[in-house]
């Protein structure tokens, strides 16, 4: 009897970025990391590339890459956001996946998703096939080979997906059990009602084609994702393992969760997630294996058919996403707005379907054939790869206007994807952030329709969205949603060229600049000073890099102290800009502060900006940049009070006597400064550092915890990276050790995973050559290797099975 065990993570989050500026601008609810993409790759996605196995004194026996054990599929525009920002996450993934098909004969664990998160049965049929055929070239393009499976945006599935799945050479795919109406042994004539889900089975589709179904087991899964399983992984494993049954036959025991249960929603998850895994594994309860080389193992021997239009989140099928079914309702609110914003987007879909159509056959191609190859300029924006893929999909010569037009048309495409994400009706209030986000590509998408035809939409689409009333009555419905929070944020190249003129005020080398997703050069360019008064004037060419559009501005913006940035920017010709160039520049130079801004309104008229323009993420850096000269005038100014008055402070604390109130909250103050100076410097300054820890306990100074402990990683996380590179390096062992021991005095307990991870690479690399050294050096820097390890928790020794107790 041949016991096999999958655990399967769906590993995704909805596309976030701003329908402009291809950016995810700072999200306040996911403090401190600047988005929630950012957060929950810090609390789910890193950890599970280097996930921690303890022992019984809780020491680290060994880190390891916990996607390569289990299946998994990573939603596209998740993998596309985390190439940048988390590339070494990413590339661990990548990894895993070859690594997965080293442990399954070749069968590699990831799976393919439907793009961007629609509910397939709701989708029309043009974008269920545009989904699928987007999410397999984007699994291509970034894991090297064919998909044998695809998940299905919160497994929603009919018929029709299936037969598209099947059409486009899909093997299998995961459901959950309540989805499954009955099944058979192949050849029986009797149907069992339900579904056995240690088997798979076989679909037979109207097409006369097949696809291999898993259905997971609900229950277990349930109590991974909400009963608090994963609290402890011996505990975990003993909960799978126990579900398999006598029966004298392969039989397959699998869960499938939201991914980010291990780690994001459960603490620590996948530390037990790791565990259990090397558990089963070194007890030989079962054979570890992904959905690809079970079935390949395994021939199904039974056939299914399935419920049409359900899904694993919703008891209704798929009303979670087009009525108000009750499912997501945790604040008692009505969801009858679910219903108008699906009839609202969906004819939208349509209305900008017909443009798109009309306007793509002009050039005698396939708009729809064109659309599904799109995605290949979607994973490389370089414009001459553009202009290659044009130029085989487009038979005549295009002119400039010509090739951004068209890829307008394509842009308004992707945007009415993106605005049917699944996340938009998922929850119960139409003014969450998941619902503004759609609505914002429903704003793009009108506005290309509006920049490529005649067609205006914006009006009747908001008519119809008034008809998705919130539950708050300060909000009323989804239109006034749409009016305040929407509009205000589109932008068009003038917004961008009003955005780099600030930018170019602090910046070095502002003569040429990349905004988010735009480029821009200026020539001329000029930049002059003024004491705290800052002037920039010229003449910039901005770029979009996703539509190829372009526009010349002319530009002035004057800065003049704190936050006050007064500027303005408009298409105007060469000659009138050098003559007003002449005219600002003198008057500046004659500190005629108020005829600069006269001449401004002069030549650029009612085209002005100020700070308040900006977008959130450049507002926060020019404060910083703006802030800092005050903070140190401030700090240097906080430090010559804590001066003067440090002996008799050092009395007053010697005789008990209590320390005036303001100048023990300059202490305080100073004190903090000067430690994260110290940690910020760029080498360890042991000494300095003891000095104001002894100061911190001198004087019981309140630390600033969150602020101290982040720095402190960095420090560590620097010198760690430096040792890395230079592994004969005694002194930088030296002072992490110092620096640890120090910071624990004050009670500070910085993230040591970096740390960690790197000794652990180290010491398996390379302590092996040091110990069979003769050199003196060598057995120095492996004692001093292996008495850090021990410090932060780290056991050297081999890695030993987890035998049962």
């Amino acid at each position: 009897m041949e016991k096999y065990l999958c655990i399967h993570g769906h590993f995704y989050q909805p596309p976030r970025e701003n329908a402009w500026l291809e950016e995810i601008e700072k999200q306040d609810s996911a403090s401190p990391f600047h988005d929630w993409n950012e957060r929950i790759t810090s609390e789910c996605y890193r950890p599970n590339a280097t996930s921690r196995i303890l022992n019984g004194d809780n020491r680290i026996i060994d880190i390891v890459n916990n996607y390569a054990k289990i299946s998994f599929n990573f939603g596209p525009t998740l993998l596309s956001w985390m190439e940048h920002y988390a590339p070494d996450v990413y590339a661990a993934i990548l990894k895993a996946d070859r690594l997965s098909r080293e442990n399954f004969d070749g069968h590699g664990s990831a799976m393919a998703q439907v793009y961007n998160h629609i509910i397939m049965p709701l989708a029309n049929a043009r974008d269920r096939v545009t989904q699928v055929l987007w999410g397999l070239e984007d699994f291509r393009s970034r894991f090297g080979r064919e998909a044998e499976g695809m998940w299905l945006a919160e497994t929603a599935v009919n018929i029709d997906t299936l037969e598209v799945l099947a059409d486009h050479g899909i093997k299998f795919t995961v459901l959950a059990p309540r989805q499954a109406s009955r099944f058979r042994k192949i050849g029986a004539t009797k149907w069992n009602a339900g579904i056995d889900s240690k088997r798979h089975y076989i679909c037979n589709l109207p097409s006369g084609k097949q696809i291999t179904l898993f259905f997971y087991d609900g229950e277990r899964s349930q109590d991974v994702a909400f009963k608090g399983l994963l609290k402890n992984g011996r505990d975990f494993a003993e909960a799978l393992v126990s579900t398999f049954d006598d029966r004298q036959e392969p039989q397959l025991v699998h869960i499938a969760t939201d991914g980010e249960s291990y780690g994001h929603h459960h603490r620590h998850g996948d530390m037990a997630l790791a565990f259990c895994c090397r558990y089963i594994e070194s007890n030989g309860l079962a054979k570890l294996t992904n959905y690809s080389q079970y079935m390949h193992l395994v021939p199904a021997d039974h056939e299914v058919e399935i419920l049409d239009n359900t899904s694993w989140s919703c008891f209704h099928g798929v009303e979670r996403w087009r009525s108000d079914c009750g499912c997501g309702n945790e604040s008692g609110y009505h969801q009858r707005w679910r219903a108008p914003l699906r009839e609202s987007l969906n004819w939208l879909r349509d209305q900008v379907a017909g443009v798109y159509e009309e306007k793509i056959s002009e050039y005698q191609v396939d708009p729809w054939k064109l659309r599904n190859e799109y995605i290949q300029v979607v994973l490389n924006r370089n414009e001459e790869f553009v202009d290659r893929f044009l130029g085989i999909h487009i038979k005549k010569k295009l002119s400039g206007e010509e090739r951004t037009t068209l890829i307008r048309l394509l842009e308004v495409q992707r945007q009415s994807m993106l605005m049917f994400t699944s996340c938009g009706w998922f929850f119960d209030e139409v003014s969450r952030i998941e619902t503004v986000q759609i609505l914002q590509y429903a704003n793009r998408a009108i506005q290309l329709v509006e920049q490529v035809s005649e067609l205006k939409l914006e009006n009747e689409f908001v008519e119809r969205l008034r008809k998705a009333e919130s539950n708050l009555p300060g909000i009323k419905n989804a239109a006034l949603i749409y009016q305040h929070e929407i509009c205000p944020k589109r932008i068009g190249l003038i917004n961008v060229g009003m955005h780099y003129a600030v930018a170019s005020l602090f910046d070095e080398n502002p003569e040429k600049l990349q905004i988010l997703n735009y480029s821009c050069i200026s020539d001329p360019f000029e930049r002059y000073n003024a004491g705290v008064q800052i002037l920039a004037i010229g003449r910039t060419k901005i770029n979009s890099l996703v539509t190829l559009s372009e526009k010349q501005l002319s530009f002035a913006v004057l800065y003049i102290g704190q936050h006050q940035i007064i500027g303005s920017a408009a298409e105007i010709s060469e000659w009138i800009f050098n003559e007003m160039k002449q005219e600002i520049v003198q008057a500046f130079k004659e500190s005629r502060v108020y005829k600069v801004v006269n001449i401004m309104q002069q030549y650029f008229g009612g085209s002005n900006f100020s700070f308040f323009e900006l977008f959130k993420d450049a507002q926060i850096k020019i404060l910083g940049k703006i802030m800092e000269t005050n903070i140190e005038t401030a700090a240097g100014s906080y430090k010559r009070i804590y001066e003067r008055n440090y002996n008799i402070l050092t009395v007053m604390n010697s005789a008990g006597l209590p320390a005036p109130a303001v100048l023990k909250q300059n202490t305080e103050m100073v004190i903090n400064i000067e430690l994260v100076k110290s940690l910020q410097r760029p080498n360890a300054d042991l000494r300095n550092l003891n000095h104001l820890v002894e100061e911190v306990l001198k004087w019981q100074i309140p630390v600033d915890i969150k602020q101290l402990e982040f720095e402190t990683t960095n420090k560590i996380n620097g010198l760690i990276a430096q040792f890395s590179k230079h592994p004969d390096d005694l002194k930088i062992l030296t002072d992490i050790s110092g620096i640890i021991s120090l910071i624990k005095k004050i009670d500070l307990k910085p993230s040591l995973n970096e740390l960690q991870d790197q000794l652990f690479k180290i010491g398996r690399e390379s302590s092996g050559l040091w110990s069979k050294s003769d050199k003196p050096s060598d057995r120095l820097l492996l004692d001093s290797l292996l008495r850090l390890a021990s410090e932060v928790e780290l056991d050297m020794t081999v890695p030993v099975p987890i035998k049962k107790p």
